[in-house]
């Protein structure tokens, strides 16, 4: 079995103000670090394998926030990276509509036809599939953390759980939330069970 710790990163002042992120390499705000700290400290005591970050900064300073507390050396993994948006990153979704509704649209018709300068959703599946394939093959019996968006990490758990392209947008995944993902494999192919999902207790009631 490999046990993946799924934990998206702190907060940024684009995730305030709700704004798409993308590959935009935004930086964690006060807010952020504290939530990384407060993760780092609820994952002290677990051992960690190996660990894999998205090497965008608000993902690499909450892994080596969490790397201090749990003395694992961290990869840069680009296949972690959130989806890229394109043109409308930077923008709301009420500014992107305003801007480029027909974008917008076509956007929400085929997610295979994204904003100009941004991912298909096919490319995007491909490249998280590819992740997934290199973590059984080389984390088998492990336990493994990785570091990253909630793109990303939510199509880590719809990939392994077999659920159809809908399924990514059926997980909520908070700033510095803890998910735990089980990966099977057998002569039949590979299984998952998630163990845990949008866990944030070690931020208390008062988060966002």
């Amino acid at each position: 079995m490999l046990r993946l710790i799924l934990v998206r990163h702190g907060e940024t002042d684009w995730n305030v103000a709700r704004r798409y992120q993308g590959q935009t390499d935004t930086e964690l705000n006060d807010v952020g670090r504290e939530q990384a700290r407060q993760v780092a400290a609820r994952l002290a005591d677990q051992a960690f394998d190996a660990a894999y970050a998205s090497d965008l900064k608000r993902a690499w300073e909450t892994a080596q926030i969490i790397a201090e507390q749990t003395d694992v050396d961290v990869q840069s993994e680009p296949r972690l990276r959130e989806i890229k948006f394109g043109m409308i990153e930077g923008l709301t979704w009420a500014e992107a509509n305003e801007k480029h509704p027909e974008v917008l649209q076509h956007w929400l018709e085929d997610r295979d036809q994204p904003p100009p300068g941004g991912e298909s959703a096919s490319d995007f599946t491909a490249r998280v599939e590819s992740l997934i394939a290199h973590l059984v093959a080389h984390h088998d019996g492990q336990t493994v953390l990785l570091v990253a968006h909630g793109g990303p990490l939510a199509e880590v758990i719809r990939l392994a759980l077999k659920m159809p392209p809908e399924g990514r947008w059926a997980f909520e995944i908070r700033n510095t939330s803890i998910s735990e993902l089980h990966v099977y494999t057998d002569d039949d192919g590979r299984f998952a069970r998630l163990a845990r999902l949008n866990d944030t207790g070690h931020l208390g009631e008062n988060h966002r």
